[in-house]
């Protein structure tokens, strides 16, 4: 019934017009079939009918179909369409261009696209997969809008109605199956073949009488200013180029006389590094060449601003220094994550700790910016692992960090052999480099997986230095960003879910290493940086690093009061107790609510003793002291997977602002490379220290070097 309603509705000259433009043979077929074959374009990519029966038998032969009971074209036909529905692919991206085209036009093109105040219209999905399906479908959606556009001004021009292809086909498919509706339907929308639809008729123009007016006075007409565009429009990526360039050096600086740089001498003598704390060190050529390499620069770092890079040597790179130093000669590992203020120098901490561990002879792996690796940017796809569970890589991430390790270390790798058989898709030789490892995944992104499996494997064997090629040296791993894959992912699952970023498999590897469950028999040290100006909404790793925070303080307060305790046993009046080291602490810049309970504490104590009480209600006081830590809200959802990794003992350090005797030095290195004019004298020194928030490191430089007034 249905299709007798469209026998009336359209004409054969109609009919044939809309076959020719799908490409759908019209040689002799009635209205009817015409009819057929329009509804068969509709769910099926190839429409076979009206073709001739050796071009049938053709296409049969060339897909290696069996075609030797069919002897008519009805059955060849048949025999087509069911190969075209059961033929499967492994990978979308292996289907052939023309298909994958096909499908980006049904997926692209929306009936009644709905439109927010304000918003320009909705996105499809297939574009948000990948970067790859974004650019091959983007080309077909504006193909799309354009030939509606033509067919809408052609329509106007000509008064002939003109229809689109992809709107024909989904009126097609909805007239094999009649809508239920509630509420009646003009005959424009009622039509399965509408080519006018009703809100798509020009607007009665409207007639005005015209009014004689009085002749008015002239007035001045200046031509309007239009700019000639005269230079090229950028290229596809050049903006984002430019915003990302790294500009190591400004020529109009001056060079600083005595400047010393960060040397392998300094760098593994303790003492002569504590000597340089405190002082401003530069960089030499291969170290700048190697943390270049890693993309450890910045853009908003101020490296472009002076002569050469170079950085101040603060009392936590002394620590660092310290426990890579532990790392290569007792082979410790040591695990810490750096948070604290916006500006106050956790990235440029963590570039110093590279060129510290290269210059030790490390290994550095370095991930420059965690966000990525979550934020849906890159190809993902699933795994299965040797336990069951399914985990999500990123080919061409992975690749282009394979490459940037093994530019960066590329000396010291090329001495390092395979010592294990990997199950790989392609052969090795047995005695190949790590840094041709390296190269073989960062030029094909389909083996960039396994190969970052078997050099992680490599990286992480025991040392055998008796064997050439075997000797394995401690390995540095920094990721910066770390708070983004603390969270859920904005990657999707095959049942359109969230993935949480655990499960992504070069996070995974990173967590692994920083929880020690990937244990370095030859030392090392993990180290991660939070950002804050691209931070996420992550409460439960908020919550841990404000716990761990607190618990370095509380364990200084702790010892002080067992130190009391001891005291309690020893003296006999209370007055001989000393109240030193209680009242030297800090309170009002703990955490909360520890602070409130030190300061409390000083009270009490100082109360006692005031009062000469006894010794035993000033034990007795003591003893039921227990330092409280930050807890959790129960009514908030604590991501369990970022609480395990957590809780597996990493140690937590805040970045503070500088001393005013680091500031004084920093400000002094400006003025000596001619960015600050004028003396630094004790007056600005302090002036500048309070407006930077007690010496935050970038807000020192804003208002020095980038402010001009």
């Amino acid at each position: 019934m249905e299709t007798q309603r469209l026998l009336t509705l359209f004409s054969a000259t109609l009919l044939k017009i809309l076959c020719k433009d799908r490409n759908i043979r019209t040689n002799g077929a009635t209205k009817r079939e015409l009819i057929h074959r329009l509804q068969k374009y509709a769910t099926q990519a190839v429409v076979y009918d009206g073709r001739p029966k050796k071009d049938l038998l053709k296409e049969a032969k060339a897909r290696n179909l069996d075609c030797s009971q069919t002897k008519t074209s009805p059955a060849l036909i048949a025999l087509l369409e069911s190969a075209d529905r059961s033929r499967t692919f492994h990978h979308f991206l292996e289907l052939p261009a023309e298909l994958r085209n096909m499908i980006y036009r049904f997926a692209v093109v929306v009936d009644d696209p709905m439109k927010l105040p304000g918003s320009p219209g909705r996105v499809p999905a297939i574009c948000r997969a990948s970067t790859q399906l974004r650019d091959e479908s983007a080309v077909m959606l504006d193909q799309v809008k354009v030939d509606g556009r033509v067919r809408a001004r052609k329509a106007r021009c000509t008064g002939v109605p003109t229809m689109s292809s992809s709107i024909c086909m989904r009126c097609l498919k909805r007239a094999v199956v009649p809508s239920e509706t509630s509420w009646p339907l003009n005959t424009a929308q009622r039509a399965a073949f509408s080519i006018s639809p009703s809100h798509s008729a020009n607007p009665p123009k409207k007639t005005t009488k015209k009014t004689t007016q009085a002749k008015s006075s002239k007035t001045l007409r200046l031509p309007k200013n239009m700019r000639a565009q005269t230079a090229r429009p950028p290229a596809p990526g050049e903006r984002k180029a430019m915003r990302k360039k790294i500009v190591l050096s400004n020529a109009n600086a001056l060079e600083v006389a005595g400047l010393e740089n960060l040397t392998t001498e300094g760098v593994r003598d303790m003492d002569k590094l504590r000597e340089l704390e405190g002082q401003v060190l530069g960089f030499d050529g291969d170290t700048v060449d190697a943390l270049r390499a890693l993309e450890a620069f910045k853009p908003g770092q101020g490296w472009g601003l002076f002569k050469r890079p170079a950085a101040l040597v603060r009392r936590d790179l002394v620590h660092l220094g310290a426990a890579m130093q532990s790392a290569r000669e007792s082979k410790s590992i040591s695990r810490r994550i750096f948070f604290g203020e916006r500006g106050s120098g956790k990235s440029v901490l963590l570039l110093q700790g590279m060129a510290t561990a290269y210059l030790q002879g490390f290994v550095v792996l370095y991930f420059p910016d965690a966000r990525p690796i979550t934020d849906a940017q890159t190809a993902y796809q699933p795994i299965q692992t040797a336990e069951g569970e399914t985990i999500y890589i990123q080919p061409r991430y992975i690749a282009h960090v394979l490459g940037n390790i093994a530019a960066a270390n590329r000396g010291l790798l090329d001495g390092l052999r395979l010592s294990k058989q990997h199950q790989l898709p392609i052969p090795l030789q047995s005695n190949l480099s790590l840094a041709r490892l390296l190269e073989l995944g960062a030029n094909d992104p389909q083996l960039a997986y396994p190969i970052w499996q078997a050099f992680l494997s490599e990286i992480t064997a025991p040392s055998q230095p008796e064997k050439t090629g075997q000797r394995r040296p401690p390995i540095f791993v920094g990721m910066d960003g770390v708070d983004h894959i603390m969270r859920m992912s904005a990657y999707l699952d095959t049942e359109s879910k969230p993935i949480h970023a655990h499960d992504l498999a070069i996070a995974r590897d990173f967590l692994s290493l920083l929880s020690c469950q990937t244990h370095l028999p030859n030392g090392g040290v993990v180290m991660a940086a939070t950002s804050t100006s691209t931070r996420p909404l992550v409460p439960t790793f908020d919550h841990y690093l404000a716990r761990k925070h607190a618990d370095t303080y509380a364990h200084k307060v702790t010892t002080i009061v067992d130190d009391l305790l001891q005291q309690v046993k020893i003296e006999r009046s209370i007055r001989d107790i000393g109240l030193t080291d209680l009242e030297q602490l800090p309170a009002a810049s703990y955490p909360q609510p520890l602070a409130k309970q030190v300061q409390d504490l000083q009270y009490r104590v100082r109360c006692y003793q005031d009062q000469n009480a006894s010794l035993s209600s000033l034990q007795r006081y003591l003893r039921t002291f227990a330092a409280k830590l930050p807890e959790w809200d129960p009514y908030e959802v604590k991501d369990e997977r970022v609480a395990k990794v957590m809780e597996s003992g990493m140690a937590v350090t805040k970045v503070e602002g500088l001393s005013k005797d680091e500031a004084r030095s920093v400000m002094e290195y400006y003025a000596r490379s001619g960015m600050m004019r004028g003396a630094v004298t004790e007056g600005l020194v302090s002036e500048r220290w309070t407006l930077a928030g007690c010496g935050i490191v970038g807000e020192l430089e804003k208002g020095l070097v980038r402010a001009r007034f």
